[in-house]
Protein backbone atom coordinates (compact mmCIF):
# COMPACT_ATOMS: atom_id res chain seq x y z
CA UNK A 1 0.00 0.00 0.00
CA UNK A 2 1.05 3.25 -0.74
CA UNK A 3 0.51 6.38 1.79
CA UNK A 4 -0.65 9.78 0.51
CA UNK A 5 -2.30 13.00 2.30
CA UNK A 6 -4.86 14.88 1.18
CA UNK A 7 -6.26 17.95 2.41
CA UNK A 8 -10.36 18.64 3.33
CA UNK A 9 -12.55 21.12 4.59
CA UNK A 10 -13.13 20.65 8.50
CA UNK A 11 -16.79 20.02 6.96
CA UNK A 12 -15.99 17.39 4.83
CA UNK A 13 -13.60 15.70 7.22
CA UNK A 14 -16.07 15.79 10.24
CA UNK A 15 -18.81 13.98 8.02
CA UNK A 16 -16.72 11.44 6.21
CA UNK A 17 -15.65 10.59 10.71
CA UNK A 18 -19.14 10.45 11.58
CA UNK A 19 -19.79 8.07 8.60
CA UNK A 20 -16.66 5.85 8.63
CA UNK A 21 -17.21 5.70 12.18
CA UNK A 22 -21.35 4.85 11.66
CA UNK A 23 -20.12 1.88 9.74
CA UNK A 24 -18.05 0.68 11.68
CA UNK A 25 -14.70 1.23 9.77
CA UNK A 26 -11.53 3.27 9.63
CA UNK A 27 -11.30 6.73 7.92
CA UNK A 28 -8.65 5.07 5.95
CA UNK A 29 -10.99 2.02 4.63
CA UNK A 30 -13.77 4.94 4.58
CA UNK A 31 -12.07 6.88 1.91
CA UNK A 32 -10.61 3.76 0.04
CA UNK A 33 -13.97 2.64 -0.55
CA UNK A 34 -15.06 5.98 -1.92
CA UNK A 35 -12.29 6.17 -4.16
CA UNK A 36 -12.99 2.89 -5.45
CA UNK A 37 -16.57 3.45 -6.83
CA UNK A 38 -15.25 6.81 -8.28
CA UNK A 39 -12.48 5.04 -10.12
CA UNK A 40 -13.26 3.29 -13.65
CA UNK A 41 -13.81 -0.82 -13.04
CA UNK A 42 -11.15 -1.30 -15.91
CA UNK A 43 -8.71 1.49 -17.83
CA UNK A 44 -11.09 3.28 -20.60
CA UNK A 45 -8.66 2.47 -23.36
CA UNK A 46 -9.67 -1.08 -23.27
CA UNK A 47 -13.66 -0.95 -24.12
CA UNK A 48 -14.92 2.88 -24.44
CA UNK A 49 -17.96 1.70 -25.83
CA UNK A 50 -19.28 -0.16 -22.42
CA UNK A 51 -19.88 3.00 -20.56
CA UNK A 52 -23.06 3.04 -22.63
CA UNK A 53 -24.24 -0.18 -22.06
CA UNK A 54 -27.72 -0.95 -20.25
CA UNK A 55 -28.31 2.79 -21.49
CA UNK A 56 -31.12 1.57 -23.82
CA UNK A 57 -34.48 0.42 -21.77
CA UNK A 58 -37.49 -0.36 -23.49
CA UNK A 59 -39.77 -1.41 -21.72
CA UNK A 60 -39.82 -4.54 -23.81
CA UNK A 61 -38.56 -8.42 -22.10
CA UNK A 62 -37.86 -9.47 -25.47
CA UNK A 63 -36.04 -6.56 -27.12
CA UNK A 64 -32.46 -8.22 -27.42
CA UNK A 65 -34.37 -10.49 -29.67
CA UNK A 66 -34.80 -7.66 -31.98
CA UNK A 67 -31.96 -5.19 -31.20
CA UNK A 68 -31.93 -3.20 -33.97
CA UNK A 69 -35.37 -2.00 -34.09
CA UNK A 70 -34.50 -0.64 -29.98
CA UNK A 71 -31.33 0.87 -31.31
CA UNK A 72 -32.44 2.46 -34.92
CA UNK A 73 -35.86 2.57 -34.33
CA UNK A 74 -38.72 0.15 -36.25
CA UNK A 75 -39.20 0.22 -39.95
CA UNK A 76 -42.17 1.52 -41.08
Amino acid sequence: MIRTQISLFEAEYELAKRESSRQGISLAEFFRRALRLALPKKPPEEKPWMRYAGFVESGDPHSSQHIDDVVYGQKY
